[in-house]
């Protein structure tokens, strides 16, 4: 059967993910410039060969990839990458996936996973938009995890977040049967977002029933992102979904 979401040898995702005012497209995210260290310099350098993944637009072969088969899971716009190192950590039986476009955060978790030597972890430094549409196989992830989303609060940005219709049916279909899909946000009104996107999206079920959340569960670590919006007096929602 065709994947629908997929478009081999593309470099950019099929239209339905971007939408367009005028001929630029608007994406979830910006490129800001933060600070590179020369650390984070030298883990490009040198980590990036063993952890790092460039971007095909092709089909990827990850049991190749990680030389065995195991259960994988993916963590999109990972920031300095400290809820996926220590999932990793807790977890070397299954094969982790981070993507993030913010250059400094990548060079960071290299490093990171260069000391603990966890070949276990492999790393987009791309768009995973993109990376899910071209590279990732129908129902080939076991759970996916989007942990603190810019949530684009004001209402003309709205429309970059990453949590819309197409991108919820995209994670549908790349999740596998028993799949979850765990979101997490301190902004109340991107929860509801969440809610009124992902509650009515075939396929997928609220572990906490309708508009509903769960306690943080113990796999994630309380970021630095969630403490800062605690601080702020933000709540915190984590959305837990099943792929039925």
């Amino acid at each position: 059967m065709t994947d629908p979401f997929s478009s081999p040898g593309a470099k950019a995702p099929p239209k339905p993910f971007t939408t367009t005012e005028g001929h630029r497209p608007v994406r979830s995210f910006v490129l800001r410039q933060g600070r590179f260290t020369e650390a984070q310099q030298r883990a490009f350098d040198q980590a990036w060969p063993r952890f790092g993944l460039d971007y095909t637009g092709q089909r990827r072969d990850y049991d190749a990839v990680f030389g065995r088969q195991a259960r994988r899971v993916m963590e999109i716009g990972f920031g300095n990458g400290d809820a996926l190192r220590f999932a990793a950590a807790q977890d070397p039986s299954r094969d982790y996936l981070g993507l993030e476009v913010h250059a400094p955060g990548v060079g960071r978790l290299l490093n990171a996973l260069d000391v603990d030597g966890a070949d276990h972890v492999r790393l987009y430094h791309h768009d995973a938009v993109e990376v899910l549409a071209n590279e990732v196989a129908e129902g080939s992830l076991d759970e996916v995890r989007i942990y603190f989303p810019d949530p684009w609060h004001k209402k003309r940005h709205n429309k970059r977040r990453l949590v819309q219709p197409e991108f919820a049916r995209l994670l549908v279909s790349r999740l596998a049967p028993d799949g979850r899909l765990h979101l997490a946000t301190d902004w109340e009104a991107y929860a509801e977002h969440m809610w009124d996107v992902l509650d009515a999206t075939p396929g997928l079920r609220n572990r906490a029933g309708a508009r509903g959340s769960v306690p943080r569960p113990d796999w994630r670590p309380q970021t630095h992102f969630e403490t800062r919006g605690q601080k702020l007096g933000h709540g915190v929602w984590d959305l837990l979904y099943d792929r039925c």
